[in-house]
């Protein structure tokens, strides 16, 4: 890919930093023992999400993410469990339809999405839509679930 494409995939200095940060050093990476598990995949790209979330009520108290994937899916479920984690289902809902109406061109106040923001390049390349919203879609199935399922599998 050539490096203008990259830059328009990545941002500025500081996004690429950040975005390779959590990509290298993802946060909540792993499994949690109990709680909603969920497992989505990319068969486009091969991208793997395992989703594991605890609720506390109405309120997300943990969750972790393990799996396989590219920069972009790895860098965004670390920004996601780190946005969420704390949040009721309806915030991380409404941060979940902001984050994909974000990453697919659409105008938002992207203040809300924290580190996430800096994945709104991804809405020049749509190929990699699907890279970035795996694990938030992951995150919508646990929350319509609520922990009532043990575990399911989807394609994204």
């Amino acid at each position: 890919m050539a490096l203008s494409k990259l830059n328009a995939l990545y941002g500025s200095k500081f996004e690429q930093m950040a975005i390779r940060d959590h990509a290298d050093h993802p946060r909540h990476h792993g499994e949690l023992r109990a709680g909603c598990v969920i497992d989505m995949n990319n068969p486009t790209c091969g991208d793997v999400i395992r989703l594991s979330v605890k609720f506390d009520g109405n309120t997300i108290s943990e969750l972790a993410f393990s799996g396989h994937g590219c920069t972009i899916s790895t860098a965004s479920a670390s920004m996601m469990t780190e946005l969420v984690r704390g949040k009721t289902s309806a915030d991380a809902l409404a941060l979940a339809e902001l984050f994909s109406k974000m990453v697919t061109g659409e105008a938002v106040a992207k203040d809300e999405l924290g580190d996430a923001q800096f994945l709104a390049g991804v809405s020049k390349f749509p190929q990699r839509v699907k890279c970035a919203t795996l694990a938030w879609n992951a995150l919508k199935k646990a929350i319509e679930t609520d922990g009532h399922a043990e575990s399911r599998t989807t394609h994204a």
